[in-house]
């Protein structure tokens, strides 16, 4: 694996080449740590990260898609910065908008891929094809938001299979139900200022302020702005196809075939 690394290091930038090595250190170190700690789970989280790591190396020498060096740089740092930080460092607790903004990004990537599948065969000359730009840039979109809602089901999945808490649960103060309605009605009942709530669980009872949605905030945040991410995309996206001359920063996240 080591040598085939070296190998494709020849063909990559040495600006993604410093991302690289400088990450895989540092998650190689918080790899050692967790060993020491026995903490199994965060240790399969950094080989997973490890391996993650290798999508650009991939992506480049098997699927032959030459990933510009500003989209590489990205995607490395949004691995780190999901796995490692978020999960093992807690900065989705620490930092309350970083779920949300790793979404965001995660909407921005997501759209430039869609938007590079379809511009390669648009501008194909065996396909023939002449799709206009916003029917282009509207796949792009779709496709990223696509790929959110198939990633809140795996976090769903994972969730009530697996028994993990990847949608976080939050406390609210105001819902609106239908089975509180007295006459057993399809008419909501508005609660407003929940002071608490109280769990009976395993011969106790726990008490918390507010009223815990078990996630549905969370997915609807993250869908929320995956969709402001895809937006932003196709609007740069749809500017570059009419003028690419003019919009060629966007060219740093299109992936391109060999």
């Amino acid at each position: 694996m080591l040598k085939k690394i070296k190998n494709w290091s020849k063909d990559f930038d040495k600006k993604t080449l410093a991302v690289y090595f400088t990450l895989r250190l540092l998650v190689i170190i918080v790899l050692i740590i967790q060993l020491l700690h026995r903490n199994w789970e965060a240790a399969f989280l950094c080989i997973l990260t490890l391996i993650l790591f290798l999508i650009p190396f991939f992506i480049d020498k098997r699927l032959k898609i030459d990933l510009p060096t500003p989209l590489e740089i990205t995607i490395l740092l949004f691995i780190f910065s999901a796995e490692i930080l978020g999960e093992i460092r807690n900065f989705y607790s620490l930092f309350p908008y970083w779920d949300l903004l790793l979404h965001t990004l995660n909407g921005f990537l997501c759209a430039a891929i869609g938007f590079s599948l379809i511009d390669i065969l648009n501008n194909s000359s065996r396909l023939h094809l002449n799709l206009s730009p916003i029917f282009v840039t509207l796949i792009a979109f779709c496709f990223s938001m696509t790929i959110g809602v198939l990633w809140e089901f795996f976090e769903y999945s994972a969730d009530k299979l697996l028994g993990f808490a990847m949608q976080k649960d939050k406390f609210i103060t105001n819902i609106s139900t239908v089975e509180f309605n007295p006459d057993g009605e399809n008419v909501p009942v508005h609660i407003n200022n929940i002071d608490s709530t109280t769990i009976n669980y395993d011969n106790k009872e726990y008490t918390f302020e507010g009223y815990l949605d078990i996630g549905l905030n969370d997915t609807m945040g993250d869908l929320f702005v995956n969709f402001v991410g895809a937006i932003i995309f196709s609007i740069f996206g749809y500017l570059y196809i009419k003028n690419r001359d003019k919009y060629k920063l966007v060219e740093g996240f299109i992936p391109r075939k060999k």
